[in-house]
């Protein structure tokens, strides 16, 4: 199981990624929908994203998934961030209270 920490990047685009929040799920997070390996595996191989997942990610943003595992991109990329073919969504911002 992925550990909260741990650091990934993808294998054919530039993303990297931190898991904030671990759950079972995360043992297939991919990018561009490929699975992701540990930031100091193997270089990308070249290719690029597959179809339907090359929608990209956004630096300094979490993504979630329905089973609470969370990622925060460190280094953004073209590959859509995914748990098996279930893309991951931005996590939302609580709203702050009103203050009077």
């Amino acid at each position: 199981m992925a550990k909260t920490g741990t650091r990934l990047r993808s294998q054919v685009c530039t993303t990297e990624v931190i898991i904030v929040r671990a759950a079972d799920s995360l043992d297939d997070l991919r990018a561009g929908g490929v699975p992701m390996v540990p930031i100091d595996g193997p270089a990308p191989s070249g290719g690029g994203p597959q179809e339907g997942f090359a929608d990209g990610n956004l630096i300094g943003k979490r993504y979630v998934d329905d089973q609470g595992a969370e990622v925060l991109v460190t280094k953004a990329g073209a590959g859509t961030l995914s748990v098996g073919a279930t893309p991951l969504t931005i996590k939302e911002a609580k709203p702050l209270p009103a203050s009077d």
